[in-house]
């Protein structure tokens, strides 16, 4: 439609419907339905193709319930709007509304960014920042953000036909770091959703065995003002603006309509080559902030409704995300903003799953976390979710927001006690073989009592949040100088082993330690019950430069260094996930402990004179050296052994009877060993190593 031709002639909106809720192409026009509880009146302003001029306010005449509604004849995509609240301005009671301020629609599907980006320091304010209790009156609208209409003949995209099960592999990603120096991807398509899905990208991850990707944010996100301030950018993505809109700075398309057809086609030749596609989401707070920050859209059209509020002072927020604020997902439309979403993304772009940030924010009710909360049950019921692979953080930093294990049934949680379990027992830390063995086994603690899979627990080394595997083992502080402040974000110290050296380093038995831990690390992982997580660059050697907290470097210190990636690390990775989907030494089930019908039991845990464990053995903290004697392995066939040596010295272990052969050794380089058992009762287990034995015994 050519927006100021119609304005022009003097547009008059219809009733129109209150479903569904955005703006939604409708024959020869466009439905505009907007959600606000508290508001007076909601104002329809058309604007030109470049969103620079308003031409129009239009106040949407039709109410339901909490929906005002209007419809625009002979509108249609390309149209350009943004919205005004009128209503009361009583900070105190939770009302923010200031119709001087141009609101974005929550239900955009396509942004328009003001030129030259969000200013910081203009008039986007709804109070006073020096007399906050007052509304601000200066108009933003020609420096807002507005959306643009897209048209209802947009292609869907089928999910992948067959999820991933026990031989999944998740393997965690930020599109644009993985791209950027990535040799092979034309350099136009470098960082982009066109890079991610060219054949240099695809043939990593299939030579790696990957089944499954998690992608870093690419939602539509703000970039905060103290990033601004200083010339960075968020990075990560975790700031949602445009929660139905694919973070246009990934593409190399540079309309709205190539943006959303570059990500199509990512998800589409992820899926002709068998790989999942999961979305990292951000359901937990926007970027408006506290009561200091700006007004975008959700505090501008119904405040009181959107955000959780302090109780007994509702010009504050309830910041259990640590960014400002938090959603109000108790509110019916708070709820129905995110199961759209959600939606859209499954049914316009394909999407197999998504992890969700912070997840306990969605399981609040008025007392907390609740597994039964509405959240939940939307989920299970919706018909259009049905088997996608729902992944929680299971924790946030409200009141009891540690929430580990208690997400319901099918659902799959970042399990951190494996991760610092394994730390603390490769790296030096305390640890007992009892603890080591309960994460290496599935968690039982966590989530046999409620009949969850093994399956259910994700586990993982290391994630974007934090040191990669190449700096987990060899720095002990962070090194943050340059997100600019002052290394005062992150964590600040790390649990490793670094033999007198921090960082880079020539000394060849160093290199060789370090070498040694991360591949002792990621064997243990691997071979691991459960589902595993790496994280981007862990099987190539990536470092950050000893930065455990690069939310804001979009550069080299974030960027997968290609030409500097550990060949034999890679090969030696490549061979430990093929041993897992081949032998799968853990099962996807719990084990008992019991006999089968040859006297063997499924699972035996061994201390290294080839005896049962009893309690005083699994709580010792000093010694490291243990095996698992698995008779009933994963792919079935014949028992396996898994023998695990966490000292800084060579041990003989008395291997039970059975013709043993060596599929993996992690004190070789590439993994591989030509030890056979002939005649002997011992083996030499090396230091600060894995071995997994078979046995081909008839």
């Amino acid at each position: 439609m050519d927006t100021a031709r119609h304005a022009a002639a003097g547009a008059v909106l219809e009733a129109g419907r209150a479903w569904p809720l955005g703006a939604t192409v409708d024959g020869d026009g466009v439905n505009v339905a907007v959600f606000s509880q508290h508001a007076t009146r909601i104002e329809l302003c058309l604007f030109d193709a470049d969103g620079r001029i308003e031409q129009q306010r239009l106040p949407l005449p039709g109410r339901s319930g909490d929906v005002f509604h209007g419809r625009l004849p002979e509108a249609g995509a390309g149209l350009v709007y943004g919205l005004r609240a009128h209503g009361p301005w009583r900070p105190d009671r939770g009302h923010r509304f200031n119709p001087h301020k141009l609101l974005l629609d929550p239900w955009a599907r396509e942004i328009v960014a003001p030129p030259g980006g969000f200013d910081w320091n203009g008039p986007h304010f709804g109070a006073d920042r020096e007399h906050p209790q007052h509304l601000d009156t200066r108009d933003n609208a020609a420096f807002a953000f507005k959306a643009r209409v897209v048209g209802s003949d947009e292609p869907a995209v089928a999910r992948l036909a067959q999820a991933a099960g026990a031989d999944t592999l998740i393997y965690e990603l930020h599109v644009r770091g993985f791209t950027k120096q990535l040799p092979g991807v034309p350099e136009a398509l470098r960082g982009t959703y066109a890079g991610l899905a060219h054949d240099a990208a695809i043939a990593h991850l299939q030579r790696l065995g990957v089944s499954t990707v998690c992608l870093l944010p690419v939602q539509q996100h703000l970039d905060e003002a103290h990033l601004a301030a200083r010339g960075l950018v968020n990075y990560w993505g975790y700031n949602t603006l445009g929660f139905f809109c694919p973070e246009p700075r990934y593409a190399a398309a540079t309309t709205g309509a190539g943006v959303r057809d570059e990500f199509r086609a990512l998800v589409r030749r992820l899926h002709e080559a068998g790989i999942e596609v999961l979305l990292d989401v951000v359901y937990n707070h926007t970027p408006e902030g506290d009561e200091r920050g700006p007004t975008l859209a959700w505090r501008g059209l119904d405040n009181a409704s959107c955000y959780r509020l302090v109780e007994h002072s509702k010009q504050h927020y309830e910041n259990w995300t640590g960014c400002g604020n938090t959603l109000d997902i108790r509110h019916p439309r708070m709820l129905q903003m995110v199961m759209d979403s959600l939606r859209h993304w499954v049914q316009h772009y394909g999407v197999d799953g998504f992890r969700f940030d912070l997840a306990p924010v969605l399981g609040r009710g008025d007392h907390g976390f609740d597994r039964s909360n509405p959240f939940f049950k939307a989920v299970l019921q919706d018909p259009v979710l049905q088997g996608v692979r729902l992944v929680a953080e299971p924790w946030d930093v409200g009141p009891s927001g540690y929430q580990l294990g208690q997400f319901p049934r099918g659902w799959q949680e970042w399990n951190d006690r494996f991760r610092d379990t394994a730390r603390a027992f490769w790296l030096g830390g305390d640890c007992t073989r009892g603890e080591f063995a309960l994460r290496l086994a599935g968690s039982s603690d966590l989530y046999q009592p409620r009949q969850r899979s093994p399956l259910e627990s994700i586990n993982y080394i290391v994630s974007h949040d934090g040191f990669t595997l190449a700096d987990l083992v060899s720095y002990d502080l962070r090194h943050n100088e340059a997100n600019g402040e002052g290394n005062r974000d992150g964590h600040g110290h790390n649990l490793s082993w670094n033999g007198g050296w921090e960082g880079p380093t020539t000394d060849p038995d160093v290199l060789a330690r370090r070498a040694r831990l991360q591949r002792a690390l990621l064997a243990s992982l691997l071979l691991s019950q459960g589902t595993p997580m790496l994280a981007a660059g862990d099987e190539l050697g990536h470092s950050q430069q000893g930065n455990n907290n690069p939310y804001c470097q979009d550069n080299a210190i974030t960027w997968i260094d290609w030409a500097a990636a550990d060949q034999s690390l890679l090969a030696y990775t490549t061979h430990v996930v093929a041993l897992r989907q081949r032998l799968l030494p853990l099962a996807p089930r719990w084990y008992t402990g019991l006999l089968d019908a040859k006297g063997r039991q499924d699972l035996a845990w061994l201390r290294r004179t080839g005896e049962p464990m009893t309690p005083e053995h699994w709580n010792n903290r000093m010694s490291r050296i243990m095996a698992a004697w698995i008779g009933a392995p994963g792919r079935g066939g014949a028992p396996l052994l898994l023998l695990i040596n966490g000292r800084d010295m060579d041990a003989s272990f008395r291997l039970p009877p059975g013709q043993w052969v060596c599929e993996l050794d992690s004190s070789q380089p590439d993994g591989r060993s030509n030890w056979v058992r002939g005649g002997r009762h011992e083996l030499d287990l090396p230091a600060r190593s894995v071995m997994l034995l078979r046995d081909e015994a008839p």
